[in-house]
């Protein structure tokens, strides 16, 4: 390959010179970027002709940023008191040993390694694990009663975000930006920022596209300071044969060569995606690094956030990044806190406390208080909450009694968790659903992720029963056959 990149170019353009039909004519005479520009707006036009959803109401939120945190945390050490639970500490849970736990007999009865105080006007009780969100409790709406058909990470992280136990199924985000698309070109419509220190259980599986059109899976940023947005966006610096100009060339080539395949190949949404991604990369030069820039926020946003923190500052910046996300116009950011591995020993990768729940909640207990409370308060502040539909959720639950002989630590439990909403037509300050005495199992109304995702879409206009594609013979929908919006909890 000549040095030149530009000359090379020209030489294979040369090479497969011949006479223009009138498409091609009007493709190469375009030219440049403008005729990129065009050819992303055309293929939004066609995704967008090609949904099958239309508005049902008038929206309440505009924008969803969906809090994930993977490992299981324990819902009766954080949001669903118990006293009960207290007054039975010790004693054996099944004293007739019949049960079996995920991976474990069950041990003795295991109160909350946090006290539990009532806040705000609500008077909803939430454990001393979350003192700064505590003071938010007036916008939150809890449900007590989820729960989830498997106690497995994988299958559980996948049913709460695509509706399945299965892989290969589309993500809530993919769904909602097939059926609503984007509100600003310049930036990915969906995008997820993972934990800095790895990925959650099941990888980024968690947030594809599944059979929907590939454009639709979600774009990954990297929130960590020192690294850039996107991978390979840029150059390398010591390459310099890059300039501008040649990168422009290039991709303007590249597309002309992509053009005329997919002209053979119509309906090949891998090779739709893949041309709207380099397009979409030519605008993220200039609009990743602005959004990810925060050095334009106050010195009293940093300490929100808690970015000076070692601990708090990683899932402090996705927050961060989160909010200048959906106020630039993206219509659905997923942040993970918590991975599946990390090289850091002194603590579970994320919240799958096993061994000690004091010392693994305890640390993602203050990273979860800390980034969460700080992105209510901001959206808040800048007049954002109520356009912007805040979901934070896990997996599954954790048992109410100790693991085995281990007092210290709990077992999966995909009989009883809890999720919290916020902003984005979200009646604050209320509970629905319940679990038993103990926090064992869902006994009021119990809850799905089909009816969270329904509600979800309820919220942004959409009716979920009528947001669907046809594969493999069948309607696909994001609540398969299932679902019914929590009323309960909408203004």
């Amino acid at each position: 390959m000549p040095t030149n990149l530009s000359t090379w170019i020209e030489e294979k353009q040369a090479v497969s010179a011949r006479t223009p039909n009138r498409r091609e004519l009007l493709q190469w005479t375009g030219g440049g970027l403008g005729w990129l520009a065009l050819q992303a707006m055309l293929r939004r036009d066609a995704v967008a002709a090609n949904t099958t959803v239309a508005l049902e109401h008038v929206p309440k939120a505009k924008a969803v940023i969906q809090i994930f945190c993977p490992g299981g945390m324990s819902q009766v050490d954080t949001f669903d008191y118990k006293p009960e639970l207290a007054k039975r500490a010790g004693k054996p849970f099944d004293p007739d040993g019949k049960l079996q736990f995920f991976a474990s007999k069950p041990g003795n009865c295991q109160p909350s390694f946090w006290p539990f105080q009532q806040h705000g006007e609500s008077g909803l009780w939430m454990s001393d694990l979350f003192p700064k969100l505590a003071k938010q409790v007036d916008v939150i709406a809890f449900i007590y009663s989820m729960h989830s058909k498997t106690a497995l990470h994988g299958p559980a992280c996948f049913m709460m975000n695509t509706g399945f136990t299965l892989p290969g199924f589309p993500s809530m985000g993919s769904w909602v930006t097939y059926g609503l698309g984007s509100e600003n070109e310049d930036l990915p419509a969906f995008v997820v920022l993972p934990d800095p220190s790895g990925l959650p259980p099941g990888g980024i599986i968690n947030w594809g596209a599944g059979f929907l059109p590939a454009v639709h899976q979600a774009t990954t940023l990297d929130s960590r300071a020192d690294r850039q947005p996107i991978g390979d966006l840029f150059p390398p610096q010591d390459f310099a044969e890059a300039t501008s100009e040649s990168d422009h060339a290039g991709l303007e080539f590249l597309q002309q060569l992509n053009q005329e395949h997919l002209a053979k190949r119509p309906g090949n949404t891998d090779l739709e995606a893949r041309m709207a991604a380099y397009e979409l990369a030519a605008r993220l030069q200039l609009s990743a690094p602005e959004v990810t820039d925060i050095r334009d926020e106050s010195d009293a946003t940093s300490q929100l956030y808690g970015l000076a923190d070692k601990v708090t500052g990683p899932f402090g910046r996705q927050c961060l990044l989160a909010r200048r996300l959906v106020e630039r116009g993206v219509r659905f950011v997923q942040l993970y806190c918590g991975a599946e591995n990390t090289t850091a020993k002194e603590i579970r990768p994320n919240w799958d406390s096993h061994e000690d729940v004091v010392r693994d909640h305890g640390h993602w207990g203050r990273v979860l208080d800390t980034g969460a409370s700080a992105l209510l308060v901001d959206l808040q502040q800048r007049g954002l909450l109520d356009e912007t539909l805040v979901i934070c959720t896990t997996e599954f639950g954790r048992q109410p009694a100790g693991q085995g002989d281990r007092a210290s630590g709990r077992d999966h439990n995909a009989g009883a968790f809890t999720a919290w909403l916020a902003g984005g037509g979200i009646r604050g300050g209320v509970g629905y659903g319940a679990t038993d005495e103990l926090g064992f199992q869902a006994v009021e109304h119990p809850t799905y992720c089909y009816d969270l995702h329904a509600t979800a879409l309820h919220l942004l206009g959409i009716d979920h029963t009528k947001l669907t594609f046809y594969h493999n013979g069948i309607e696909r929908r994001l609540t398969d056959v299932h679902g019914h919006v929590i009323s309960e909890i909408l203004t």
